[in-house]
């Protein structure tokens, strides 16, 4: 131990001697990347230069300082290794040491002089690399250590073969080896990490957490100055680093402004049915989504903002102060805040901000409105919400385990959602199916049904909101709605697994296409379990964009009009809304009709259960809605073009898939998507029939439209077997 503490001791330099006259004060010890000192004994041997001051304990104590980084006093004060340099030439600089300025104890490598002028590399140890000629100790350092360095604000970390961290062991034989590995040691927090991967990585997690150079050289007391955000009217203080998850206490992603507007559209088209409304944003964070809710909606909700950070809390209540929005935690904070108003000043309306889990909240209280939107998946906390939610309420779940649920960590997606998936061109819906199962079977538990309202899949998160059902026979419907699905990997055809008791024999039978005969080996997989009912609610949506209209929400409405157009599967040059009775909305001229959703049709009041003869019109109701449910899945046009043939326009294919007597329309899922009941081959068929050879060019479409359909149908069938041969046993 004794050698391995005077090995991490750098030569006294002039340097350094200068570093000792300015008083440099020896920091607490390093846990990671230095060993403890040597006994005093050890320090007491070691001779003293004449220009070094009498304290010399002081100095040993030091770690490595290079020349370049112990001339600046305010950097002397976080001790680096001398891995770590700015310039190649700092790095040459510590092999050529002079005799007189030279300390044997103090060295890192004993053998930095050699007979000659051969030097030693001062990051590797004797047995590595021996002493040599200046020109190849150069090429050494330049080619082994300075290029797989790792740059940080100018300083080069380079990896080190010195024996700094201790290696277990080795034991062949009768004898005991311990090789050392190579390393790199950290400029902030003097760690080893032994790959650059890995250093990469770990210097990235400090910069995440704002952990820089000059937070170590200067630490600065001071907070950094908090950034105001508006956003609907709404103005929320935010921390510096308020982009990056899981590294701040408060958390404000600006992209996810699109699934906030959704979510406020839901809340104020259920305070349409009845108020007040008792909200819960279980995971406040800034608290933007709460404060929205309060500021535009008033007195017909009661908001609470949850979150177990306690800064947050304290972030939370300083954005509604910042909103004059009154804080209320108990009876006397309700009437310590009304002091707080100046005159003048008009009080918008009440927040409770709470501090603890979700879990536990959602246990202890009963809401009308529930939405969960925690870092990743929500699978952890639909027990809690359907444990209390009351009858005919919503729940909406934000889920931001893309990842899982578009199939590029499949295990994941097993391991949270029960569910075996792969990669298809409808992967999206497929996210929210699994969503939406997961939703299902938390409330089939708890004695409930769900209704889902709209399920929408984009870039950044998948988004379901389903309306609660009270009963057993509810939650029985529900859970008979997940199931199974049968996908085809040649021809991507898909159709859900039939309800049955029986045990067949070849369930890929089930599927239209004929892959299973004509291809050798296993052509279909099972995927799920899924929700395989409807995934939008027509009526509420249309409430939803009158309260998007009525609130100057601009920039959801194109996805509201697609959501509705997609739930009744028609094309947008020909929907229209007619008003045909006085309950209807009026909002710029255009007619509304809210009266579509069967739920709130057969609402009475408010804390009422609906009747066992209530419940069972409303199980033949639905019955009878299956048939005009939009169908499950859509197409891509790419995905299935023709090998030299353009394809029509989206907007004319829509047109010719309508007017083969098809229901058809376009889906936010996918912009090149098309949803339609059409099977696969009419829909091959339909597109090969209006497109045109690539190398005609002008080719006219009557003398395509000319050929038989027995001629289509085998044209088809040959590029699919093409693309089967040409792609081999390629599986998704």
């Amino acid at each position: 131990m004794e050698n391995m503490a005077e090995e991490e001791l750098l030569p006294l330099e002039k340097e350094e001697v200068e570093v000792a006259q300015v008083q440099v004060p020896t920091p607490a010890r390093d846990s990671a990347g230095v060993p403890a000192p040597a006994p005093d004994s050890a320090l007491d041997s070691a001779p003293t230069p004449a220009s070094a001051p009498a304290p010399a304990p002081a100095l040993a104590q030091a770690p490595a300082l290079s020349p370049s980084l112990a001339s600046a006093p305010e950097e002397a004060k976080s001790k680096r290794h001398i891995s770590i340099q700015r310039q190649l030439a700092d790095l040459e600089n510590l092999a050529f040491v002079t005799d007189g300025n030279f300390d044997s104890a103090s060295s890192l490598n004993s053998d930095n002089l050699d007979a000659g002028n051969r030097q030693a590399c001062p990051l590797c140890p004797k047995e590595k690399f021996r002493a040599c000629n200046s020109h190849k100790l150069r090429r050494h350092l330049q080619n082994l250590h300075w290029k797989v360095s790792v740059e940080f604000e100018g300083y080069r970390m380079c990896i080190c073969h010195l024996p700094c961290r201790p290696v277990k062991p080795n034991i062949i034989g009768e004898q005991i080896t311990s090789k050392m590995g190579a390393h790199y040691h950290c400029i902030i927090c003097s760690a080893t990490i032994t790959r650059r991967t890995d250093m990469l990585g770990h210097v990235r997690r400090h910069m995440n957490k704002g952990e820089t150079k000059s937070s170590y050289i200067a630490a600065s007391t001071a907070k950094p100055p908090k950034e105001i955000l508006k956003e609907a009217d709404t103005d929320v203080q935010v921390c510096p680093n308020y982009s990056i998850p899981q590294k701040t206490d408060s958390y404000f992603n600006p992209k996810m402004k699109l699934n906030r507007q959704l979510i406020f559209c839901t809340l104020a088209a259920l305070a349409e049915e009845r108020k007040p409304l008792e909200c819960l944003d279980a995971f406040g964070a800034t608290g933007i989504m709460g404060l929205q809710w309060a500021k535009h909606l008033g007195n017909a909700v009661k908001v609470t903002i949850n979150d177990l950070n306690e800064n947050s809390v304290t972030l939370i209540q300083e954005n509604c102060h910042l909103n004059k929005l009154k804080v209320v935690v108990d009876s006397k904070e309700k009437e310590k805040s009304d002091d707080i108003l100046e005159e003048g000043e008009k009080n918008l309306g009440n927040i409770k901000v709470t501090k603890m889990d979700a879990n536990v909240l959602m246990h202890l209280r009963s809401f009308d409105f529930i939405h969960l939107d925690p870092f990743g998946t929500s699978v952890n906390y639909l027990d809690s919400a359907f444990r209390n939610i009351r009858n005919l309420g919503i729940v909406s779940v934000t889920s931001t385990d893309i990842s899982s649920l578009y199939a590029k960590a499949q295990h994941v997606a097993r391991r949270h959602y029960g569910c075996n998936i792969v990669r298809t061109e409808y992967y999206k819906e497929l996210a929210a199916r699994i969503v939406v199962a997961a939703v299902a079977r938390a409330a089939a538990r708890c004695n409930k049904g769900i209704e889902v309202l709209f399920a929408v899949a984009l870039e950044h998160f998948v988004l379901v909101v389903v309306r609660v059902l009270r009963g057993p026979t509810s939650a029985d419907e529900t859970a008979k709605k997940i199931q199974y699905l049968i996908h085809c990997q040649w021809c991507e055809e898909r159709i859900f697994q039939k309800d049955g008791n029986m045990v067949e024999e070849n369930p890929y039978r089930q599927l239209p296409c004929n892959c299973h005969g004509s291809m050798p080996g296993k052509t279909a997989i099972e995927l799920g379990p899924l929700w395989s009912s409807s995934l939008f609610n027509t009526g509420f949506l249309k409430r939803m964009l009158f309260e998007s209209l009525h609130h100057g929400l601009d920039d959801i409405q194109t996805l509201i009009k697609t959501l509705i157009f997609e739930s009744e599967c028609t094309p947008q040059s020909q929907f229209s809304i007619h008003a045909s009775s006085n309950v209807n909305k009026q909002e710029n001229g255009v007619f509304i009709k809210t009266t579509d959703d069967t739920t709130t049709d057969n609402y009475i009041a408010q804390g009422k259960r609906k009747s066992n003869e209530m419940i069972t019109n409303l199980g033949k109701k639905q019955k009878t809605d299956v048939s005009t449910e939009h169908p499950p899945f859509y197409y891509n046009i790419h995905r299935h073009s023709i090998k030299g043939m353009n394809m029509p326009k989206l907007k004319k294919f829509l047109c010719y898939l309508s007017q083969a007597g098809f229901r058809v329309s376009r889906t936010h899922f996918d912009p090149m998507g098309v949803r339609t009941d059409a099977p696969l081959m009419q829909f091959k068929s339909i597109l090969l029939k209006y497109s045109t050879p690539t190398y005609t060019g002008g080719q006219s479409e009557s003398h395509v439209q000319s050929a038989s359909e027995d001629t289509v149908t085998e044209r088809v069938e040959m590029s699919v077997n093409d693309k089967a041969e040409a792609s081999g046993c390629r599986r998704w």
